[in-house]
Parts: C-alpha cells; structure tokens; sequence
C-alpha cells in the first residue's frame, strides 16, 4: 500500500496468554506478521478481535495507556470462555 500521507508499518501478532480450549489451536507463543496481507493461520475471530489496534499502529498511532507506543497488549478473541489474549507490536523499519 503506497499513501503519500502516512508511514506504514507491519505489526507482530503474538499470543500472551491462552486459557481453556482454543479451536483453532493457538497457544502461547505463537506470532504472525499482518502487513499488505492477511496472516496465514491466524483464525478469523482472532484476526477480526486484533484488526482495528493492529491498524492503528500500522499507521503510526498509539495508545495513551500503553507505556510503550509500539505496543498493544490484553486484545482478546471473542471466545469468553476460552481466551486467547494477543500482543501486538509495531516493527519499526
């Protein structure tokens, strides 16, 4: 994606914590890449849960309570019973 108007960034999707049964076999310590593309292996749950903070870094934001700007951490799956919480992180070129 070329936009004259903002840097854009890949983020790294990483798995911190996972209780209960995930049924698309996530575990801690798996990690994916979204940049241009959609991570392979990734669930769609888990991918929709994550999508709009990943964009927010992707394009140069933050959050205000986070203490480290390229981070992103306690994003949940949907799955109240059996969650998958991700961290997410700006990779800096």
């Amino acid at each position: 994606w070329n936009s004259p108007f903002a840097e854009r960034y890949d983020v790294a999707i990483k798995v911190i914590s996972q209780k209960g049964s995930c049924t698309a076999g996530h575990k801690v310590g798996d990690e994916w890449v979204i940049g241009n593309e959609s991570p392979e292996g990734i669930c769609l749950l888990a991918l929709n849960a994550v999508y709009h903070n990943a964009r927010v870094l992707m394009f140069g934001g933050s959050f205000p309570w986070e203490s480290n700007p390229d981070v992103a951490t306690g994003v949940a799956c949907p799955d109240g019973k059996n969650p998958v919480v991700f961290e997410l992180r700006r990779l800096r070129k």
